[in-house]
């Protein structure tokens, strides 16, 4: 079983993020205690089983105080039994990474960071208005190690415009030297509801050329195979199988919870997504009400989700699953498609199971849309 948390505060608006997360942080607490109070009424959401995997997402977790952390977690460890050996992720910002924050989080049983770095690059942080400095994107990482938490993830994002492969290339030095088990590299996107998608709209900045994403990604991909990190899923890259397995739960199709303003949860055959409004989840679950809005999945939604999170790994589809979970469909309505894009290079079979190239992992979700059924 897998659990995601929700935490929807930031300190401010990065400008490419459009996350659901509020900078007014004046009902804070009650918000956790909502979100406590949600964990409580969907205890029964999952089949019985251990809980192998935790993860605060956000927003920014590494805001909560260790009060509200202990009561989040110490809720869960009464609702559900957690396994001896689970996996526990805190999503961190860098600036709120002190030695004394840090060891709050070992001791209240975090035992994995993912940070999000973004850029060693202080024009790009300036850029992005991230809250934290180049120097502070270092440190933390190096106290985070001294604090017994080396389980780390940081986040990298690439195709910055008027990013130089020569910066890219630092932020990955700067990474290498930093010895962290596994990086998560985004390419930039410039989404509608985002300040970046508004001077997108006043021409105040260029579109991603496609062409400088794909080199950017190429070198990306090449110096950290170089420095030994397996690329397992397209975005993702480890050392020595340090894998999320968090989020290789969602990518294999298993079923989890959400719970948080926002947060989705799937069970195997429907989807649940919760109100993405702080003051309207404090309201329902006040009143014992699980705001949430649910999806019953068809076979033809169970399958297109299949191909598009399980051909970004390194497991692949299986093509009987795509055949069960299609009802037969997939080979009458995809085959021909999957004949043409195995004739261009860009996915290969082996044993029953489908895998993108090197050279398809550059159009993973084109790929994945073109095989989509009805």
């Amino acid at each position: 079983m897998h659990l995601y948390i929700h935490i929807p505060f930031c300190k401010q608006a990065c400008h490419y993020c459009d996350f659901h997360f509020s900078t007014n942080t004046t009902n804070k607490r009650a918000v956790v205690e909502a979100i406590a109070r949600e964990i409580v009424l969907r205890q029964s959401y999952l089949p019985d089983g251990d809980m192998e995997t935790i993860y605060f997402g956000g927003g920014t977790p590494s805001m909560l105080d260790e009060a509200e952390l202990r009561f989040l977690l110490d809720t869960i460890h009464r609702q559900f039994r957690v396994a001896p050996n689970a996996e526990i992720t805190l999503e961190a910002n860098p600036d709120d990474l002190n030695a004394a924050t840090l060891q709050m989080f070992a001791k209240s049983g975090i035992n994995r960071l993912s940070i999000g770095i973004q850029s060693f690059h202080e024009p790009h942080l300036r850029f992005m208005n991230r809250a934290h400095s180049a120097v502070e994107a270092e440190q933390c990482v190096k106290l985070a190690q001294d604090a017994g938490i080396d389980n780390i993830s940081i986040d990298l994002i690439y195709a910055i415009p008027a990013e130089s492969h020569a910066i890219l290339l630092s932020d990955l030095s700067k990474a290498f030297t930093l010895n962290v088990p596994h990086i998560s590299a985004y390419c930039l996107t410039i989404e509608p509801q985002t300040a970046f998608g508004s001077w997108l709209k006043k021409k105040k900045i260029k579109p991603i050329e496609e062409e400088y994403a794909a080199q950017q990604f190429e070198i990306l991909v090449g110096s950290l195979r170089e420095n030994g990190y397996e690329q397992y899923e397209i975005s993702n890259f480890a050392r020595n199988s340090r894998y999320s397995n968090h989020n290789s739960s969602y990518w294999k199709q298993h079923p989890y919870l959400g719970v948080g303003p926002s947060a989705h949860s799937y069970n195997g055959v429907s989807r649940e997504y919760n109100i993405s409004n702080n003051a309207k989840y404090l309201e329902a679950i006040q009143k014992g009400s699980i705001p949430a809005t649910i999806e019953t999945l068809s076979p033809a939604d169970q399958t297109n989700e299949y191909l598009l999170t399980g051909l970004r790994t390194k497991w692949g589809v299986e093509r009987q699953k795509l055949e069960m979970l299609s009802a037969g469909a997939f080979a009458l309505q995809a085959g021909e498609e999957l004949e043409r894009i195995t004739r261009k290079g860009w996915i290969k079979e082996d044993s029953g199971i489908l895998l993108l190239t090197e050279a398809g992992k550059l159009f993973a979700d084109r790929i994945a849309s073109d095989l989509f059924i009805d």
